[in-house]
């Protein structure tokens, strides 16, 4: 009798609050920020290749639990290299301590850093900033950010596209969580 007493109270708070009650369980999406520029607006031309090209100060909140590192992706979605599906590649920091809530503005050149994340980007070990040229549409640099549920054991290669893919591909099934952030560019006239 216990039993189907309990049952049936469960049964019924399911049906008059399952929604809600699901919506309050579920814990808040992973928020990626910075305050050098809104999402979906243009990049200053200090963090692009027209100015200083000094990476943007991030932040990051609502950490899934178990997260071990992070993996940062800096890409330009408007570019096809090579007559192929990848696009031009701005930074990638992997290996950030599952503890950091962000990177500060104007990381140094330089792998591995300080905290022991490695970075790098198709012109070296460090930031490149939007560069898109004038004559065309603004482009889309998209700022990616994982959290997983390890730390990834690779060092960074001669070719930062074969890392790039080396680093997507180690991340397959540790990913706990993603935010976006989108900046807009191209270069003055």
């Amino acid at each position: 009798m216990r039993n189907i007493v309990f049952g049936s109270v469960l049964s019924l708070a399911v049906l008059l609050g399952g929604p809600a009650l699901a919506q309050q369980s579920r814990p808040a999406p992973m928020v990626l920020s910075t305050t050098a520029f809104a999402d979906g607006g243009q990049i200053p031309l200090e963090f692009t290749q027209a100015g200083a090209s000094t990476s943007p100060e991030l932040k990051w909140t609502n950490v899934p639990a178990g997260t071990q590192s992070f993996v940062l992706h800096v890409h330009d979605l408007d570019v096809s290299r090579d007559k192929t599906t990848d696009d031009q590649l701005h930074w990638l920091v992997w290996n950030i301590p599952g503890r950091a809530t962000g990177l500060p503005a104007d990381v140094p050149q330089g792998s591995p850093m300080s905290d022991g994340s490695l970075q790098l980007s198709a012109s070296g070990p460090g930031y490149r900033g939007p560069g898109a040229p004038a004559n065309g549409p603004m482009h889309h640099y998209t700022f990616e950010l994982c959290a997983l549920d390890t730390t990834l054991s690779l060092q960074p290669g001669a070719d930062p596209f074969a890392t790039r893919k080396a680093v997507i591909e180690a991340m397959q099934g540790h990913i706990l969580g993603k935010a976006v952030y989108v900046g807009l560019f191209h270069r003055p006239q």
